[in-house]
């Protein structure tokens, strides 16, 4: 027995050093340093899938700003920094390809010819058609719907231990009915699941209208859920694997397009009874929302049309539908789930965020606990500060790739080098954003970084937070063609949902932990690891 046991530990010793000593050896002189591998055919998936941002961090020390290492069959070059971000994000379509990076992951999910399952160009005219529910007057109705929405969620959700009441309709400047519900003045929560469920009530009322939120209480949530199972990084390599989650998540996929495709259908038939009627055609497609008739994002891919001419098909609608949903949603789920811990373990920033919503809105002629306005936000400028802070720290992508298309010169630690075809090339601003080149004590929680560094105007746009360029050291939505063009209304949603529930609760970290958790890399999005538990007071309004 102990002789099988010797001999099995020499032939993987053999194999490691054969592994080794290939790598070594088959590497030409002009290509980047490579990060060695134990391992055949797993090179570094295991140290880069637990913590993608350590191993980088780390490789980058050993090696310089530019790295190749191994993802399974997938040649990852990694070109690190301010000038890696502006290289890669800033790239020609030509040479380097977003779509054969991500498409075998977003396509079973999204659905056929849209986002990464189209050509660029076809992509870009549909970001045009999505922007109408970005614009300022649109965001400027989205404060008021959203704010509405967390307020249901606070009545009506268990994580809060309300239950609704139909009979008190009276609210006080709180924004909550005197009982409405209430079964303690206290309580404890499990926030990425709480998060989850307000920010995609959220982002479907803002970004879709009354008719599709109005789903999601249901069915649509569920089906939500099982599509939202598909984003596995194992689904970058194989998206075709038949697990249990990716079964789920065909199932979903059909079930929702089918959703959205009788909503199109039925406003389709009210447009031909209104032709035959003699009314308006737009008029048909409108909804009835809480403010009367409202023009929703379905009604204005209804009314697209491609340069070209051609109007969008149906199921081009519906999946346009899903990616917008879900977009929004995973732009702010984590990121409201870290800020709240954030903000648990910093009982003075919250105060300090209260006191100045008092301040700043109690100068105007509303009341600091009325209703938010769009350019309310504007006006909170430590609010401002703790989003673009936690961002800084907890952006939900550690990693931006692409795909080589045609070999690229690339010169970096003071050489220059050779990436080849069918490489993919990857950058990280999460590195450059808690680099000390950049930020003083960069892994250090501060929104107040944001407001007494003058130079950090440089890194964003100040009336809307906004990253300017791929050499910022800020880009938390990315940048570049393929920049996130929701991140407008990322801000707006964060903001709406962090200034209510601080305005309605006083926040402690449950148990009395001081910390945050960990970040959790398992899932595509980054978030803390679960259960990550708070403690909500119900706040004395003054």
């Amino acid at each position: 027995m102990l002789i099988h046991i010797l001999l099995a530990c020499v032939v993987l010793a053999s194999v490691i050093i054969v592994n080794v000593l290939k790598q070594l050896c088959l590497r030409r002189k002009d290509q980047p340093p490579l990060v060695i591998h134990w391992i055949p055919h797993f090179g570094n998936a295991i140290s880069y899938g637990i913590n993608p941002y350590r191993f980088l961090a780390d490789s980058r020390k050993r090696h310089g700003d530019i790295f190749t290492f191994r993802l399974f069959h997938l040649r990852i070059t990694a070109y690190l920094g301010t000038s890696g971000n502006a290289f890669i994000l800033n790239g020609s379509h030509s040479s380097l390809n977003a779509e054969d990076v991500y498409s075998p992951l977003t396509t079973p999910v999204f659905g056929k010819d849209v986002v990464y399952d189209c050509p660029n160009a076809k992509l870009m005219e549909q970001k045009k058609f999505i922007k109408f529910g970005l614009t300022s007057k649109a965001l400027s109705r989205h404060v008021r719907v959203i704010e509405r929405e967390v307020l249901g969620y606070i009545t009506t959700s268990t994580a809060f231990g309300f239950r609704a009441k139909t009979d008190d309709k009276k609210e006080t400047a709180s924004g909550l009915g005197g009982e409405h519900g209430l079964k303690s003045s206290s309580g404890v929560m499990e926030i990425t699941k709480a998060m989850a469920e307000l920010t995609i009530f959220t982002a479907g009322r803002a970004l879709q209208g009354a008719e599709v939120r109005q789903k999601l209480t249901g069915e649509m949530a569920e089906l939500y859920h099982d599509l939202d199972g598909g984003f596995q990084p194992v689904n970058f390599l194989m998206p075709w694997l038949p697990l249990p989650a990716n079964r789920r998540r065909d199932r979903a996929h059909g079930r929702m397009r089918a959703v959205y495709e009788n909503i199109i259908a039925t406003r389709r038939k009210k447009m031909q009874m209104g032709r035959a009627c003699g009314t308006v055609e737009k008029e048909n497609l409108f909804e009835e929302g809480e403010e009367g008739e409202e023009m929703d994002m379905i009604a204005n891919l209804m009314q697209s049309h491609y340069k070209d001419g051609s109007p969008l098909p149906d199921h081009e609608i519906a999946h346009i539908m899903i990616t917008l949903l879900m977009a929004g949603q995973h732009s702010s789920s984590s990121a409201a789930s870290w800020i709240m811990l954030r903000l648990a373990s910093r009982p003075d920033i919250q105060n300090a965020l209260y006191a100045e919503r008092l301040h700043n809105l109690g100068s105007s002629d509303a009341s600091p606990l009325s209703p938010l306005q769009y350019e309310h936000l504007d006006t909170l400028s430590l609010l401002q500060a703790v989003i673009k802070e936690t961002l800084r720290l907890h952006p939900s992508i550690s990693s931006i790739m692409r795909k080589v298309t045609q070999p690229m010169r690339v010169r970096a630690n003071g050489q220059e080098y050779v990436v080849d075809k069918d490489n993919v090339m990857l950058a990280s601003p999460i590195v450059t954003a808690l680099s000390s080149l950049h930020f003083a004590d960069p892994e250090k929680w501060d929104p107040y970084r944001w407001l007494n560094n003058p130079s950090f105007a440089d890194y964003t746009d100040v009336d809307v937070s906004v990253s300017k360029g791929a050499n910022s050291p800020y880009l938390p939505f990315g940048a570049g063609r393929h920049r996130c063009i929701g991140e407008k209304f990322a801000y707006v949603n964060l903001g709406v949902i962090v200034a209510t529930l601080i305005r309605e609760f006083e926040w402690s970290m449950a148990n009395g932990e001081t910390g945050v958790p960990e970040t959790d890399y398992q899932s595509l999005f980054a978030r803390p690891k679960a259960p990550a538990m708070l403690r909500w007071r119900r706040r004395a309004v003054v």
